[in-house]
């Protein structure tokens, strides 16, 4: 008798973790579940948690209390853990609102740096934009430290960082004598 207590046990425990789990993803992370899929879900893990229930139930009484307990049991710890989950899932920092713009941008703005970085022409005419040694480029350097650690760091305000870049990069590029778009380049 333990051990088919056990086994039973082990198949309340799964089909109702299963059970939570799908009905709760349903209803929290659709477009609105359709109640027919609802009923099958919850009619599908009803016809092996209901067994697991009433056969223990009919071998020893008590093991029907203990089987609902654990059924309740283990709905209650399924559904704290995939929302504790679902909160995780929220806070990471490409889920915020305006990352998918402030990410265009940092790229737009890495991409008009590296120009400086890898054209050996540019590397020429404009030397300040790679010496960190001038207070505009380490300025730069920090923000561009800074706008990466905010892109991956929850809790962190990516968009202002990147704005702190680009405009990093403008004071840098005045500094090193960059001509603005009106201006000739000098040759």
């Amino acid at each position: 008798m333990p051990a088919m207590m056990l086994l039973w046990g082990v198949a309340l425990v799964l089909a109702t973790a299963a059970t939570t789990f799908v009905l709760h993803r349903k209803l929290t992370h659709g477009r609105g579940p359709e109640p027919d899929t609802i009923f099958w879900d919850l009619f599908a893990g009803l016809v092996v948690i209901l067994p697991a229930i009433l056969v223990p139930a009919v071998e020893w009484a008590p093991a029907g209390l203990i089987m609902v307990f654990v059924a309740m049991t283990t709905a209650a710890a399924t559904l704290a853990t995939s929302r504790r989950v679902d909160r995780l899932h929220a806070a990471e920092p490409r889920r915020r609102p305006g990352f998918a713009e402030a990410a265009a941008r940092h790229a737009s703005v890495l991409q008009q740096w590296q120009r400086y970085e890898l054209d050996p022409g540019q590397a020429i005419d404009f030397p300040a934009m790679t010496d960190i040694r001038t207070a505009e480029t380490a300025a730069l350097a920090r923000a561009m430290r800074e706008a990466e650690r905010c892109r991956v760091t929850p809790g962190t305000d990516y968009q202002a960082a990147v704005e702190r870049l680009a405009q990093a990069l403008i004071e840098a590029e005045r500094a090193a004598g960059v001509p603005t778009a009106g201006q000739r380049a000098p040759r």
